[in-house]
């Protein structure tokens, strides 16, 4: 008996708690591809435009913008309904002249926020390796690789960027423009926990060996809270890089 390819759709009420859909109004929901996020992190293209954004009323009319090449995901056409599309993603619609940033809201569930800042996009430095010629590879939280050039291996100093970092990439270009440090005193957005959305100053962190570093931040109210190294993404110094994180 011939094997069944992956399944295309899934059940939507075990669907991933970021998803935010109705889920008693139909029984499958459209599942993304394998992509640069996970799936518990991301939303197929086919939602953010129909249930996200609203600009198709059913699925058929969703899927035929998306064929036509009228989306852009960080200044990428994309064509695949499925497409997966994660945190601080840059969703533009260049017919209208619109661009949505993915974010997350008190609820920790995935949203979209119209922005002015389409041409930049912030990435987390996830991991990083050494790689032939003595060159820096960093893996991004969004599923892409990017090498640093180094010209001389041996001079720890030109290489400056750390795991936890963040990265500004330039969009449709792709290139890397600047880095944020991951250090007491940065501007932090939390990805996760009790506090996810949330914006908050890095004002000690505490190295632990076996276990996640614990992070203290204090929020501009001036409460202090504690989370894990693995929520925090960096946004800025004094200031967010992207001014529509503070509105």
């Amino acid at each position: 008996m011939a094997s069944k390819g992956p399944k295309r759709h899934l059940k939507r009420l075990p669907a991933p708690v970021r998803w935010q859909l109705p889920r008693k109004i139909k029984k499958f929901v459209t599942k993304p591809m394998p992509g640069p996020h996970s799936m518990e992190n991301s939303l197929p293209l086919q939602l953010i435009v129909r249930d996200v954004l609203g600009y198709a009323d059913n699925g058929r009319e969703a899927k035929k913008i998306i064929k036509m090449g009228k989306i852009l995901v960080d200044g990428v056409k994309r064509k695949d309904h499925r497409y997966p599309v994660g945190l601080m993603d840059v969703v533009t619609l260049p017919d209208s002249n619109e661009s949505f940033r993915v974010l997350l809201d008190k609820k920790g569930r995935i949203t979209l926020k119209k922005t002015d800042e389409g041409n930049i996009k912030l990435c987390k430095i996830k991991n990083k390796t050494v790689i032939k010629g003595g060159h820096i590879q960093l893996n991004l939280h969004d599923g892409r690789n990017y090498i640093v050039k180094v010209s001389d291996a041996t001079k720890a100093e030109e290489d400056t960027y750390k795991t936890g970092d963040s990265v500004i990439i330039s969009i449709p270009k792709q290139e890397l423009i600047n880095h944020i440090a991951f250090e007491e005193g940065k501007l932090a957005y939390i990805t996760g926990g009790k506090h996810v959305g949330d914006i908050a100053k890095i004002v000690h962190i505490e190295k632990r060996k076996l276990y996640p570093d614990i992070i203290t931040l204090e929020t501009e109210d001036g409460e202090e809270f504690k989370t894990i190294r693995d929520y925090i993404l960096i946004i800025g110094d004094e200031k967010p890089v992207l001014p529509s994180l503070n509105a």
